[in-house]
């Protein structure tokens, strides 16, 4: 699986352990920052990069890490065609991908000990979508609302 992954300085620590538990598992992971611990690092940047990475290769998916993870999410979800889950248990991260087709989850280093966030991270990339035709309709009107931006679907 192709995975971009991205993190603020809070999150630097799991990020670069998340990259190596990836690779090590077989995934093609690709960092999209930061490249080092920076304090002051602003980290939409990071997460707008993986987001538009993730949009622009089909079937992969992305990484997003932060001291709660909201803000990362929140700046992944500015990216069209990204939809962010943040997760904080192994359910929030298999109901992200089975009916909302996640393809970016965002984690909290700062809420979880490092291995159970790690499991949620397993967790999110190991589910595939039901494809239930519900879900699909939903995704669907939330796609048509981000395509026109008009409020209604």
């Amino acid at each position: 699986m192709r995975i971009f992954i991205a993190s603020d300085h809070a999150g630097y620590e799991l990020k670069e352990a998340a990259r190596d538990h990836l690779r090590q598992a077989g995934h093609e992971v690709t960092d999209c920052g930061p490249t080092s611990y920076d304090p002051l690092d602003d980290y939409p940047s990071f997460c707008l990069s993986c987001g538009e990475a993730v949009v622009a290769h089909p079937g992969s998916l992305g990484i997003v890490i932060g001291g709660s993870g909201n803000g990362e999410q929140m700046a992944a979800n500015l990216v069209d065609g990204v939809r962010c889950a943040l997760v904080w248990n192994e359910d929030t991260a298999t109901l992200a991908r089975q009916h909302n087709d996640a393809n970016v989850v965002s984690v909290g280093a700062r809420m979880h000990e490092r291995e159970e966030a790690l499991a949620l991270i397993d967790a999110f990339i190991a589910t595939p979508f039901s494809g239930d035709e519900r879900h699909a309709r939903r995704i669907a009107q939330m796609a048509a609302y981000e395509r026109g931006r008009c409020g209604s679907v």
